[in-house]
């Protein structure tokens, strides 16, 4: 997908995720619920441990908020030689 097409599909989706045994939901733009997928994979961890370590990081802040902020730090770290 373009960064461009990504734009265009901003819209706020929820969806239900199970984290350490208790079901939650987490409000995310489409691609930001795609690059978290992706680290996931590529980390080769589920997306449900992946957003439990997150949740266990994040302090008081709101947990979509962390998730994107993880997501940022991914790509900016990768991004870097």
């Amino acid at each position: 997908m373009s960064a461009a097409s990504s734009l265009t599909r901003s819209a706020v989706v929820k969806r239900s995720i199970v984290i350490a045994g208790h079901k939650t939901s987490v409000s995310l733009e489409d691609a930001f619920w795609e690059a978290i997928k992706e680290i996931a994979e590529d980390a080769k961890r589920t997306l449900s441990d992946l957003v439990a370590e997150i949740d266990g990081q994040r302090g008081n802040a709101n947990l979509s908020s962390a998730i994107r902020l993880r997501v940022l730090a991914h790509y900016r770290q990768a991004s870097r030689p």
